[in-house]
Order: C-alpha cells, then sequence, then structure tokens
C-alpha cells in the first residue's frame, strides 16, 4: 500500500470518528515490507519475509481518550475499531491535558527528507551476501572458529498519520543493514565481537568484505583479556557507546519523567548538566538521516534547535500531553528527539587514546545498571587497557560507575568521528575520571 491509499484510510477513519460525534480523534496507518536473512557457519539459519500493515486511532470525548488498533484494514474492521474506541472513551477517567496538538502548530509544509531508497536485493543475493561476509571474517584468521553468523536486511515502511484538525501526512521510508558477529578463541580464552553497517540508501551500505573484517579485527583484539585493579582513571567511550552515554540525558529531559518528577535532571532547564563543551542539537530535516521527520507523531511541524548549548540545559523533549502537564509548549517531539547531533571538540579515536595517556578505552557495555531517577551508574565493561597514550592489552570483568550528573560534568573532549547509524550522532567521547572496579 502506498501513500495515497493510507491517507484514503486516515480519511475514512477520520470521517467515522466525525459522524460517531468524537469532539477529536486521529488516525496512524503503516505498512512495512521487509526480508531478513542469517547465515551462519556458511549455512542458512534464518529467512524471514514480512508483510505487515495496521491501523490506530485515537478519540477524545468530553476529555476520555479510547485507542483500538486493528491489522484489518477493511472498510468494515476500520469502522469497528472507530466504534470500539468511542466506547472505550466513556470508561475512562477525564483528563484535562488529553487531546491533539494545537492546531496552529501542525505541519504545512512537509519536506521530502531523501528517506526512501529501496533495495531490490532477493533472497538469493541476499544469503550469498550474508555468507561472503561471515567466510571474510572467518577467514582472516586462523583463531577466529565460531560465528553467530553474519545479517542482512532490508525494510520499507509507509506512514500515514491524520487528525481532525485537518493535517494529513505521509512518506515513506526505507532502512537497511548489514551485520556479522564472529567468535575467537587462544590458550582457552573465547571472545565475541561484530560489526554492522546500517544506512537509508543501500549505496551507503558498508561492503561485506569490511564489514566481515572489521568485525574480524575487533574480536581478535579481544583476546587475552585480563582483569586489573581497582581504580580510578579517564574512561573513553566509542561512538556507538558515547551516544547511549548521552542518551541517558535525553530519557530523563523527556516530558514524562518530568511531570512524573521522577528524573534525575529534574526541573534542570537553565542549569549547567555537562562540561561547557557539550552542545546538543536537535536537527530533525537531515536527509537520509536515521531519525528525520517533517512532523512528530501529533502533526507537529519539526524544527531545528539546541537542547543543550555550552553545557547548559536549553529546554526539555516535549509532546503535547506533557507539554500541557508542565503549563508549556510541545517541541515536537511526540515518539521522541529526532536526530540528535553531538559537535565533537577534538580528533579521531586514536588521537583521543593517546590524549588520554592512560586509562580504559570502552568497547562494550554489559547490564542495565541506569538509575534514571537519581541518575546512579553502574555497567560491566569489555574494553582495552592504555597506558602512554597506546593500547597494552585487552580487559574484562571490570565495572565503571558514578553519577550522570557528575559524570556529565567531566566531559573532557568529543571526537570528530560521529557514528551516523542511530539517531544520536556522537562521536568518541572523553570522560576526565571515573570509578573503575575490578580485581
Amino acid at each position: 500500500m502506498g501513500p495515497r491509499e493510507l491517507e484514503a484510510l486516515v480519511h475514512m477513519a477520520l470521517n467515522e470518528a466525525r459522524q460517531q460525534g468524537v469532539d477529536q480523534a486521529e488516525v496512524a496507518v503503516s505498512h512495512d515490507t521487509g526480508l531478513c536473512v542469517t547465515a551462519r557457519l556458511g549455512d542458512v539459519e534464518n529467512l524471514e519475509y514480512t508483510n505487515d500493515r495496521g491501523i490506530g486511532i485515537t478519540v477524545f470525548k468530553d476529555s476520555r481518550k479510547g485507542s483500538a488498533s486493528t491489522s484489518d484494514v477493511r472498510p468494515e474492521a476500520v469502522r469497528e475499531a472507530v466504534s470500539k474506541a468511542f466506547a472505550f472513551a466513556t470508561y475512562t477517567e477525564k483528563d484535562p491535558y488529553a487531546g491533539l496538538a494545537d492546531a496552529e502548530l501542525m505541519c504545512t509544509d512537509i519536506k521530502d527528507l531523501d528517506l526512501d531508497h529501496p533495495w531490490s536485493v532477493d533472497a538469493t543475493a541476499a544469503i550469498a551476501m550474508a555468507i561472503e561476509c561471515e567466510d571474510t571474517a572467518l577467514k582472516f584468521d586462523p583463531r577466529l572458529n565460531n560465528s553467530e553468523g553474519a545479517t542482512v536486511s532490508t525494510n520499507r515502511g509507509c506512514r500515514a498519520y491524520g487528525n481532525t484538525h485537518g493535517f494529513v501526512g505521509s512518506f515513506t521510508k526505507t532502512s537497511h543493514s548489514l551485520s556479522c558477529v564472529v567468535l575467537g578463541s587462544e590458550d582457552g580464552d573465547m571472545q565475541r565481537d561484530y560489526y554492522y553497517s546500517a544506512a537509508r540508501d543501500p549505496a551507503d551500505l558498508e561492503s561485506g568484505q569490511v564489514i566481515g573484517e572489521t568485525a574480524a579485527k575487533r574480536a581478535i583484539a579481544r583476546l587475552g583479556a585480563r582483569k586489573i585493579k581497582t581504580t580510578r582513571a579517564p574512561v573513553l567511550f566509542k561512538p556507538e557507546l558515547a551516544r547511549g552515554f548521552i542518551g541517558h540525558s535525553i530519557g530523563a529531559i523527556a516530558g514524562g519523567a518530568q511531570y512524573r518528577r521522577a528524573s534525575f535532571l529534574l526541573d534542570a532547564v537553565g542549569e549547567k548538566i555537562f562540561s561547557d563543551i557539550v552542545c546538543i542539537q536537535e536537527r530533525p530535516h537531515l536527509p537520509k538521516a536515521m531519525s528525520s521527520a517533517a512532523y512528530d507523531g501529533e502533526g507537529v511541524a519539526t524544527y531545528d534547535r539546541d537542547i543543550v548549548s555550552d553545557g547548559i540545559l536549553q529546554g526539555y523533549v516535549l509532546g503535547s500531553y506533557s507539554a500541557r502537564r508542565l503549563g508549556l509548549q510541545t517541541t515536537a517531539n511526540a515518539g521522541g528527539a529526532q536526530n540528535l547531533v553531538v559537535p565533537g571538540n577534538a580528533g579521531d579515536l586514536e588521537s583521543l587514546i593517546a590524549e588520554m595517556g592512560t586509562g580504559l578505552v570502552v568497547e562494550e557495555l554489559i547490564g542495565q545498571g541506569v538509575n534514571p531517577v537519581t541518575g546512579d551508574y553502574s555497567r560491566g565493561v569489555v574494553g582495552q587497557w592504555v597506558e602512554n597514550g597506546e593500547i597494552q592489552y585487552p580487559v574484562h570483568e571490570v565495572t565503571i560507575a558514578g553519577n550522570l550528573r557528575e559524570l556529565y560534568g567531566r566531559i573532557a573532549a568529543i571526537g570528530t568521528d560521529q557514528d551516523v547509524r542511530g539517531g544520536i550522532r556522537c562521536g568518541s567521547l572523553l570522560v576526565e575520571e571515573m570509578t573503575i572496579a575490578g580485581a
């Protein structure tokens, strides 16, 4: 189903809602198709084709909210879903903050953000690509003797959203990826590592050979991992982990965490929550980016803004409901933030290792030891120990710990080697000191 077909379903559901006497209503329709192949040790381990569609309807009546969804998009099924949503709204409690975002905030210019790049790869070609990628990794070094497989994935999805303000919009987007996970062993020590590439456009994916070789090199570099003594030292996060470290702050400034009073960054707008070098920019309209959107989940037009400037928090991440609860206006973030960019002030990972002198490079984080209410942070780590600005040996069975409010203030450098594979674009990130618990 294409954009026009999905928009027709939106109009039909909204008309039905109006006829049933709702005060307001919103409808979201989606259709996704995809292919996913995993090959392990030269054989196909998983081959999956998806073709999913669905429609969700939310209605508001007398400050009460009701929702229903269905994967059946026949007209009679859509009408039934609207009726169910309307019936449910009679049972819910009144909520003065419920309702659509303000009409004047609706997007009037739905930009083409270059998100739709279909990949014509079929199952046979995807299988061959996965096998070649894994084979490249396993042949790289005789110590690599096992694999969790290589995976090729492609997805194309179409979205349409509309509400009773008169807004109806739609767009199509694609996402593709190629990944590989291998295991190595030496003298009884077994280690694993991975690498992947992800992009909107298949032409932007790294080759299977590069992915296989990179996964192999990373797994080999972990062999011989040892424990280290408990100490305090600088910690350097690789880019793919730095974005998660920054991401904890975004969860803490989300509207839900703020109005529930459950955040280590409670009422923090205007406060210095990072070191001076940290800026977090929201850039929703980057072409081909993984979190680009012309409008948010409520039809509100997205816009560029700086969430953090020179370490100071400028604003929260809000949809209309949480904004009303806080007495503020939505920041066009219903559904989450779009393309957060953390500009770098230093070089790449190698230059930051040299700058660090002595410390720990974090290559993998284990466990979920992050308390979003207090900011207490404790994660298991696999990585590399650095002395004299050079990697000395791999380490494991260590834990890094601290409080995020304090750790954010100790960020000493951010690399320009940005990882663009996700919704937060951040380079390598150096924290000047953390507690490292080891033997």
